[in-house]
């Protein structure tokens, strides 16, 4: 597994990162997933990071591939995922939260009666994915203008899933753009899709649900179905950071 370099640390200011991680409200956060399969975190990324995270989308050198989503009928708009190393703040970002989410993770694994289970810290997990191949780092910084739009979809990339993300929002709405809601859709089975729009402003983020996730029914707990994107742009330029915690093959 390829560690951050002195170099990559430099990209984006770093800011108490773990000392803030550690002051979320954990059982709110908890609640939300288990109730909504999303939860919103306020203030996840400061604005000097909003603002350095941005601005690294100009740059080729850091990341492994660049994805028009037009081509392949995703939506509209384009998104870039970093190589290894990854900028110091997503580093920081993605090692902090992982371990507040592994217990959620685990207890909704359990209640689905899928014995995979996480590892405490995030380089064990990632370590189980390389060793089944999958070794491209998935974080990802997207970018829409006007007309663009991100389709329902789940990030899926190989064997090994962390069930749950998280998607940062580096643009405030309103001033940089307008439209851009992130959507998320759960399908309950013999039932019609329910949605979920998220409101976020510049720093805050969503944690939520990558696949599927546990709710308690009349009969026992059963499966739903996620998938999640973002509406039109009307104006501006949206931009956001996403954190995948597994690999991708």
């Amino acid at each position: 597994m390829n560690t951050p370099t002195s170099e990559s640390w430099s990209i984006a200011p770093v800011r108490n990162t773990a000392r803030r991680v550690n002051a979320f409200d954990g059982s709110r956060i908890s609640n939300d997933l288990d109730a909504r399969g999303c939860a919103v975190i306020k203030g996840f990324a400061s604005l000097e990071e909003c603002e350095a995270l941005a601005r690294l989308y100009v740059r080729d050198d850091i990341f492994r591939s660049r994805v028009v989503m037009a081509r392949y009928g995703f939506g509209r708009g384009e998104y870039k995922y970093f190589s290894y190393p990854l900028p110091g703040i997503i580093t920081e970002l993605r090692t902090s939260i992982y371990p507040r989410l592994v217990p959620i993770a685990n207890r909704w694994n359990e209640a689905m009666g899928i014995a995979v289970r996480y590892p405490e810290k995030l380089a064990d997990f990632i370590k189980r994915c390389h060793e089944a191949g999958q070794l491209r780092p998935t974080p990802l910084l997207l970018q829409y203008e006007p007309g663009d739009y991100n389709c329902l979809h789940q990030d899926l990339y190989g064997e090994h899933i962390f069930p749950i993300q998280i998607t940062i929002l580096l643009s405030e709405p309103g001033r940089d753009f307008t439209g851009g809601e992130f959507v998320l859709t759960e399908q309950r089975p013999r039932m019609q899709s329910r949605p979920e729009v998220v409101p976020l402003r510049q720093g805050d983020a969503v944690a939520f649900a990558v696949h599927h996730r546990p709710v308690q029914g009349t009969r026992g707990v059963y499966r739903v179905n996620l998938r999640h994107g973002v509406s039109r742009i009307r104006s501006g330029c949206r931009q956001t950071v996403g954190i995948i915690f597994h690999d991708a093959i």
